[in-house]
């Protein structure tokens, strides 16, 4: 700001001594001149310089991401492979920047505490880590939310030697007194008070700094329940069925959703030439499976949709940047064939982080198999299907 008013008092200046000098040739034209060249000066002092071409002039793109929740963002300590709906999101973005998916990402864990921080820092380019959209972060924290890639609810995993299922009805309203175990600073230790506070139901809050922590006392009973995204309750109940650490104590999740949770990408405010990449690399996505459009058949379909006007439509979605990316470095008229070959179209991508892989990207929601948790029947489905994923047209 002192920069900007230093400017514009030098144009000031600079204008007053044109105007005065008596005698000279100065016209009122180089005196309009020089308050133009001030104005613009300024403009170029106040805006700011985009994420997008930081990445780009980086070669790199540093992604803030979860490591523990199956299904959106988990790292498998034994091979080193990263996988999830958030993690295919990273490279899908990353592809449509024109760099290497599978070489050009930094993947930075953020925490439930940290996460804003360290995106308003610019430690991280873009947070792609089970983020809710809230009017309190989207208005103090200093970020703009993109898309939107999975709409969820809060849930509570419980373990059955605390509360037994069957005496419960399967119900978080019987969980009277329990010691439940939620993370510090999240929508979650708000959604669980609001709940729980407005059915007169008592509890004890045990503050945790991440979902390892959560686990461990949950594990050895520091915490009769554990409550979360019902993804991430989904998920870890899957975790600790298969790897024997309840010690053949029974865990069960409850049939109430206490809250919406819609996740999604975040970029910093003000920001708006890279917010808008990162929200239509999504909507893309959407569009691409609304369209039948794959991973294996984009290049072909780009070339089909285009022959003789065949299809508008899907030739600007597969061969136009429709103005995205910045004056300096504007997408390549390509960019979503290369999201689509990073990532997928949305049910490829779903498919990849909750199911067995197989889906063909065409055939619906139905034709999902073995799923950690099916998209049938959900928000997440296609609005073609009843749920709520819908995207803007591309145009």
């Amino acid at each position: 700001m002192r920069r900007i008013l230093a400017t514009m008092m030098m144009l000031l200046m600079t204008t007053a001594a044109l105007a005065g000098c008596a005698g000279s040739d100065v016209t009122q034209e180089d005196v309009d001149a020089a308050r133009e060249e001030g104005r613009a000066a300024g403009i170029a002092e106040a805006t700011p310089v985009s994420t997008l071409d930081t990445i780009i002039a980086r070669g790199s793109m540093k992604c803030g991401v979860k490591e523990s929740q199956y299904g959106m963002g988990y790292l498998d300590a034994g091979t080193g492979v990263r996988s999830g709906l958030d993690i295919s999101y990273c490279r899908g973005v990353a592809a449509a920047l024109g760099l290497n998916p599978d070489t050009d990402v930094e993947y930075i864990p953020a925490s439930g505490s940290d996460r804003f921080d360290k995106l308003a820092s610019g430690t991280i380019d873009v947070l792609i880590r089970t983020t809710t959209w809230t009017t309190s972060r989207d208005a103090d924290l200093n970020a703009d939310f993109a898309g939107m890639n999975f709409f969820d609810g809060q849930g509570i995993l419980v373990r059955g030697d605390a509360f037994d299922s069957a005496d419960s009805g399967n119900s978080a309203s019987a969980l009277n007194g329990a010691k439940i175990c939620v993370g510090i600073g999240t929508t979650t230790e708000g959604n669980m008070v609001d709940w729980f506070s407005s059915r007169d139901i008592s509890f004890t809050s045990v503050p945790v700094a991440d979902a390892a922590e959560a686990t461990a006392k949950f594990i050895d009973g520091s915490c009769d329940a554990f409550t979360g995204d019902m993804s991430a309750m989904v998920a870890k109940k899957w975790q600790l069925d298969g790897d024997g650490s309840m010690n053949d104590v029974s865990i069960w999740i409850a049939s109430e959703i206490m809250s919406k949770e819609p996740l999604g990408a975040a970029t910093r405010d003000m920001d708006s030439d890279f917010k808008d990449v990162v929200a239509w690399v999504w909507y893309g996505m959407i569009t691409a499976e609304e369209n039948g459009v794959t991973a294996a058949n984009a290049a072909t379909m780009a070339t089909s949709a285009c022959l003789d006007g065949a299809d508008p439509g899907v030739c600007r979605l597969l061969t136009e940047n429709l103005g995205l990316g910045t004056a300096t470095n504007p997408l390549a008229g390509t960019w979503m064939q290369a999201v689509l070959g990073a990532a997928g179209n949305y049910g490829e991508a779903y498919d990849d982080a909750f199911c067995d892989g197989t889906y063909d990207g065409v055939s619906g929601s139905d034709a999902m198999t073995d799923c950690l948790m099916p998209r049938a029947g959900t928000l997440n489905a296609l609005v073609s299907e009843g749920g709520i994923m819908y995207a803007p047209a591309m145009r």
